[in-house]
This record gives C-alpha cells, structure tokens and sequence, in this order.
C-alpha cells in the first residue's frame, strides 16, 4: 500500500460502509431529501413485481433485481405485487462526494447470483440481529456483498451491447419518420455492416422489417382503441398514403385493417384484473393470469392459465407466441417491448385509470361496450341499495375509514387508486380517508407502509383489516398490537368498528368481479 509523508497510508479507493439497512417495505418513508446527501442507497428485490421511478426515468422491478442509486436522486416507488428485500443505505470513508461512489449510475443488475442473494440474506439479518459476539460481522458482509455486486456488474457490462440499449431507445422515439440503417450505425458508433449482422442476430429480422413491424403494431393499436381515418392513421405511423399503410398492413396481420378490427380476437391477459374484466364481458382469453381466488369461482382449464415467470422472459415469450394472440393487454411496463413480434400489446396506465375506466376501454377493444354498460348498471344498483342499508344501519354521516393489509414483516394501507377495497370505501360509499394519510402523502404513493405494531397510531371511525400475516412471527407481531394501549385507546376498537376479514386475495383485485364482491362482503360486516 503506498505510504504518505508522514507514514500515513493513502486509500486509493474509499471504504463504504452501511448506514442503515431495512425491508424494503419501509421504502415508502424514506424521503430522499431526508438522507444526508454524501449516502448512497441500494435496493435489492427478493421478490414481487413493481415500478421505480429515478429522476423521471423509470424501471421495472421484479424478483433478483438490484438497483443503486445517489441519495439525491427523486423516487417513486409503484408495486404491483408485494415487494420483499433490502433497502440499504451507506457511506463512504474518507467522505468522497457520493457521486464519485462507483456504483452509483450503474446499470440495474436484473439477474442476481445465487451467491449475492444468499449473501444479502445473511447481511439483512446480521443487521436486524446484532450477534455483540462478532461485532464486525455485519460489516465483513458488506464489504463482501459490495465486491460481488462489483464484479457482477462488471461481468454484465463486459457482455452487455449497450449500444442496441440505445438504438431500440431511438427508434421506439422515431419509429414514425424516415430513419435508415446508416443512421442507426453511426449512432451506434459500428459499421453498417456490423449494424444489420448483430441486429439480425437478435431480433431475428432485418431493420427495415422492424421498422415496418413497429408501424404496424401502433396503427392495431390506434385501431383497437379508436377509429382513426385511415389516412390519418398513416400518416402518424410514417407513411404517407392510407392504401400503402392497408397493402403492408395485409401482408404482416394477413387481414386489412377493417376486417382486423371486426374479427373475434384472441386474447392474451398479462395480469389478473384485465383477465377478470375479460370474463365479465363473457369473454374467455386465450391466456390469462388468474388469481387463486378468481380459480376457486370457476374452472379454469390448465391450458388457459398463463404463470408470470419471473426473471424468465425467453420462457413466457415462448408460452405467449404458442398461443398465436391478435391482442395482449397488460399494464404499462417495459418487459412488454419484447412481445412486439407476437402482437400489438394494449397498455393500461398502473395506478391512473379507475377500474371502471379500464373496464370501458377493454370492452371498446373486444366490442363489448354494451355489456360493460349493463354490468355497470347492475353495480351502480347494488351500490345504491348498499348505501340505503349503510344510511339505516349507521347514518348518512359515514366518517373515515381505513383498510389495512398485513404480511410477516409490514402493513399497508391504500388509497382508491390502488384498490384493496378502499375504491368501493371512498368511491361508491362516501367514507373518507383520514387526514393522517391524507398528510403522509398517500394520493401520490397509492400507499403507505407501517410497521404492524403501529398501526394503532392511525385513528378511523373504521378499520378493515383484509388480511393478517400468515407466519408465526406476524401472528405475533399482530397480537402485541391488539394488546397495546394504542390500539385499545382507538374509538374504532371502543366503538367495536374492526372488521378483520383476513380475504386479501379477493381484496387485492381491482376489477369489476373483484369490486363486486369486496362491496358485497363490506357491507355484509359494516352491517351486521
């Protein structure tokens, strides 16, 4: 090691060192601003599906995913499925600025090894249980995960082609105008020749054949969702004539585009709501994901149901292509872009349409607007007479109401955006959300997290609980918090107003069949 005058050893790198480490589930309370700003922070998913959004720019998270980051980077977490792992933060000593930190703005690591996962395990519990026998030991683990995080993303950076990253980034932007493969090249930084051998290589076809591929699946999609002038729709998919866009539609689709918007589709559904509004406008999806609940009110053949492989997205390519889709619907995520060859993919906004508007605008796509409509009658009826039974049981003055869901490690509560039963609570029965929420930012995270312990610090003249931790340390956790003077001093427990439902697959969905039953079961307690 090289010595400095004076005898004292120089580092030539800085020696990181954590900060804090938690679950994941306690994302939602770090504010970036709060964190000093010579931190940096890692996110490490060990499982469930989700959204993070780093300085506008977003990415999906899934199960093996490790994200780093500055401490003076802007967050918005979005999950889609519960998310499970490790939220760390660290420093560096001597106190470098954090952007001279290697890992920060490094690439996600979206497979992690086998080794790295077992090892954050073992950090994550030497953290939360201090062993005063080998007080260095969370330490040595940190050092160890930080050097294979390194090289693991070395390894990916070595093999990575960064540059089609950026190609494919350009032409989703330009797809519509008049690029050509020496644009894309130099781009690129490659010959042309190099260009079309390594596009070729991986997405199986010439440029010029994905080009016209790209244009052809925004205009079923604008066919889907609209009925644009045909004209219209050629030009804003890059050609210039309505008879040229008609000719290339008919020999990729096999159909023009009237016929294509005419004919009975098959349909693939990426996710559990989207499958269960499909089946309510009486329509069986080729392939769908289904939730358990949804499989215990009918029979499902085996070959209809599609299982989201997670960290495996050659396999459900493959299992989607075999099914020889017109339409696959699914919530806006990035894993998409690779189902461009099988089908034009319809993508809902996660967090920002009703399940009612995303009820409209499926039934617009199979054209079954007239059933959506006499469904939603039908609904719009229930809610009124529930309201009439609500106003003779406990008064037309409702309050504030809560619902909380528990795992092993944490609860949440929900606003109407992201469903849970909280969309019939605040929407079609006129409960309010309580202002302590309402002040921790709820609107826009879709969520809050707690711990469960705490949950008797967030008063409501109602609490729904729609689901308990099925571990015995949640059990626990859950039975200190009903023995605890917060929870016993709360009105909705004086006032016997607790309804633990302990149905969190039914209340999870946010679907017309969902809603429906969430309402029935909300008044069948709020009534009884």
């Amino acid at each position: 090691m090289p010595i400095q005058s004076g005898g004292m050893p120089h580092h030539s790198h800085p020696f990181y060192m954590p900060v804090k480490i938690s679950s994941l589930t306690s994302l939602s309370h770090y504010a970036t601003d709060n964190i000093p700003a010579t931190n940096s922070c890692i996110m490490f998913v060990w499982e469930g599906k989700g959204q993070l959004e780093i300085d506008g720019e977003l990415h999906s998270l899934e199960s093996g995913i490790i994200m780093t980051f500055a401490a003076t980077s802007k967050l918005k977490l979005k999950t889609e499925q519960q998310l499970q792992g490790m939220w760390i933060e660290y420093t560096s000593m001597p106190n470098h600025r954090q952007e001279q930190n290697f890992l920060n703005g490094s690439p996600a690591l979206h497979h992690a090894s086998a080794q790295l996962i077992a090892l954050s395990g073992e950090l994550y519990s030497a953290w939360i249980e201090p062993d005063d026998r080998k007080p260095f030991k969370v330490q040595q683990l940190f050092t160890q995960f930080i050097v294979d995080l390194h090289h693991e993303l070395a390894a990916k950076k070595e093999t990575s082609g960064s540059w089609i990253e950026n190609v494919f980034e350009y032409i989703e932007a330009h797809y519509n105008e008049d690029i050509t493969r020496e644009q894309m090249a130099t781009l690129a930084g490659v010959s042309p020749e190099h260009f079309s051998r390594t596009f070729r290589k991986i997405m199986g076809q010439t440029f010029s054949a994905y080009i016209t591929l790209l244009r052809i699946r925004r205009a079923q999609q604008r066919i889907l969702t609209s009925s644009p002038n045909l004209t219209t729709l050629a030009h804003e998919v890059g050609y210039e004539e309505g008879t040229y866009l008609s000719r290339k539609f008919k020999q990729l689709v096999g159909l023009s585009p009237t016929a294509y918007q005419n004919k009975n589709k098959k349909i693939v559904a990426l996710n559990y709501n989207h499958t269960a509004i499909l089946r309510v406008l009486e329509i069986m999806p080729q392939l769908g994901v289904y939730s358990d609940w949804h499989r215990s009110l009918e029979q499902v053949p085996a070959s209809k149901q599609l299982t989201m492989n997670e960290g495996n997205s050659s396999l459900l390519f493959d299992s989607i292509a075999l099914a020889e889709p017109d339409i696959i619907i699914s919530y806006n995520i990035p894993e998409n872009k690779i189902l461009t060859p099988v089908a034009p993919v319809i993508e809902l906004p996660f967090m920002q349409m009703s399940w009612r508007e995303q009820f409209g605008l499926i039934a617009d796509v199979v054209n079954r607007r007239q059933r959506a409509e006499e469904w939603l009658g039908h609904y719009d009826g229930l809610c009124h007479a529930a309201n009439k039974k609500l106003n003779h049981s406990i008064g037309s003055e409702r309050g504030t109401a809560i619902v909380w869901e528990l795992s092993s490690r944490a609860a949440y509560c929900f606003s109407s955006s992201y469903g849970r039963g909280c969309q019939i609570l605040y929407g079609d029965l006129g409960f309010k959300p309580p202002s302590i929420i309402m002040e921790n930012g709820i609107m826009d995270s879709g969520y809050l997290v707690s711990s469960i312990e705490e949950i008797g610090t967030y008063p409501a003249d109602y609490i729904i609980i729609t689901s308990i931790p099925s571990s015995s340390e949640g059990r626990k956790r859950l039975s200190r918090l009903l023995r605890s003077r917060d929870w016993k001093q709360l009105d909705a427990v004086r006032n016997n107003r607790v309804y633990i439902l302990n149905q969190g697959d039914m209340f999870y969905g946010f679907d017309p069949l969902s809603s429906q039953a969430q309402l029935k079961e909300l008044l069948r307690v709020m009534t009884s």
